[in-house]
């Protein structure tokens, strides 16, 4: 299914973005992050070994509620990871997220695992505002 509109206009700005995925145990895991998106696809740039990556590799659902400025803008995206990119890719997109978010390329260190971008295809998209 296409990425509704709403949503592509939320993870264009910079806004953050609560990413819940699910924990071994079932219990839903959910963080604020940088978001983006290519259009199509919601884009969350982490690290491997944290346990929202390891998340995905054993259950690729995902649901990604993207906020705007008023609180009656938001769009949900319930979806999978349908893919995981990393290399040079994912390290010059991380540097891309922390442009839009503080204009500056990503100052924090990067650990030797690398950066990888999870993408995200919907599934189900709702929205308001």
């Amino acid at each position: 299914m296409p990425l509704h509109p709403e949503a592509v206009r939320l993870a264009e700005a910079p806004n953050l973005a609560t990413v819940v995925t699910l924990m071994p145990d079932g219990q839903p895991q959910a963080l604020p992050l940088w978001i983006d998106t290519d259009g199509e696809h919601v884009l969350v740039n982490t690290e491997p070994q944290r346990q929202r990556a390891k998340n995905v590799a054993r259950d690729p659902r995902v649901t990604v509620l993207l906020r705007g400025e008023t609180p009656w803008e938001w769009a949900e995206v319930r979806g999978r990871v349908v893919e995981t990119i990393g290399g040079p890719e994912a390290r010059e997109h991380i540097d891309k997220l922390s442009r839009k978010y503080t204009g500056e390329d990503y100052a924090n260190p990067i650990g030797p695992q690398g950066r990888v971008i999870l993408v995200i295809a919907p599934d189900k998209v709702n929205t308001a505002g």
